[in-house]
């Protein structure tokens, strides 16, 4: 399987930080942190994801993560490059077969980080697209910044949403409002997603970590155990069947990683072109 799955870059290189608090406040954070390409996401990303994430779920001194950004963009999503590991296979059987597992190991490094016990407080600022929005979703609480554009562009640049941001978004805001905005791949502002129920609260740029952390500050000064517990049985309920659908969206959209429309629209959107999509 041509997907490495530890990180490969030394950690002072990563582009994901992970800072336990310092002062007592129960507060720690992940930044996303390579800012001069709009933490655009990849492999590597979600590798370093997962280790993060394991730090954070056994760290007694973190009762709240607030996930934030470096830069004018919460994460402008997957990079189209990742020249690093792209998945091969010696017939188009075996490459839809190593995308679907490939997905799959995905999902169980988001898995580790959406069931962190700890509540998570996303501060999204700017583009928060594709993979950058589905991120979000996976946080409890997101705040966004007045000038935070969101949007599932995959269907675009001819590929399927594959770590589940369409199931989360249908979790939230209910199938019509997702298929609307994950089958046309049209951008919303913070507005239109504070009404739809996307993000919890609105406020400035200046404010927005401020904000973030305010809300981290008045979890974490209740009983950790307690905040545990009721982010368990939140998500019980309101993600049954999660896992059971993630697995038909890593075989489901496996196959269009090996389709002709792929190539075509990855090219189209390099030359910022309209793809021509043939479904085949």
């Amino acid at each position: 399987m041509p997907i490495r799955t530890e990180p490969v870059l030394p950690e002072e290189d990563w582009q994901l930080r992970l800072d336990p608090p310092q002062d007592g406040s129960g507060i720690g954070t992940l930044t996303l942190d390579y800012p001069e390409k709009l933490n655009m996401w990849s492999w590597e990303a979600t590798r370093q994801l997962g280790v993060l994430a394991d730090r954070a779920r056994f760290d007694d001194r973190i009762r709240v993560l607030v996930v934030k950004a470096e830069g004018r963009a919460f994460c402008a999503g997957v990079d189209l490059g990742m020249p690093e590991d792209r998945v091969t296979g010696r017939s188009p059987a075996e490459k839809v077969r190593n995308y679907y597992e490939g997905i799959r190991w995905v999902h169980e490094r988001f898995r580790v980080f959406h069931e962190l016990p700890q509540p998570i407080v996303a501060a999204v600022q700017g583009y928060c697209l594709g993979f950058g929005f589905e991120l979000a979703l996976m946080c409890d609480i997101r705040v966004a910044a007045d000038d935070a554009v969101f949007a599932l562009p995959e269907a675009q640049v001819g590929v399927s949403i594959d770590a589940g941001g369409d199931l989360r978004l249908a979790n939230e805001i209910g199938a019509g409002n997702a298929k609307l905005l994950a089958l046309t791949g049209r951008r919303i502002d913070a507005a239109k997603a504070e009404r739809l129920g996307i993000v919890q609260e609105v406020t400035t740029r200046d404010e927005l970590v401020p904000t973030a952390m305010a809300i981290a500050t008045d979890i974490a000064a209740n009983a950790p155990l307690a905040v545990q517990s009721i982010k368990r049985t939140i998500d019980a309920f309101a993600y049954r069947g999660l896992s059971e659908a993630l697995k038909f969206e890593a075989l489901s959209a496996s196959v269009e990683f090996v389709s002709d429309d792929m190539p075509a629209g990855y090219a189209a959107k390099a030359k910022k072109q309209q793809a021509e999509f043939e479904g085949k």
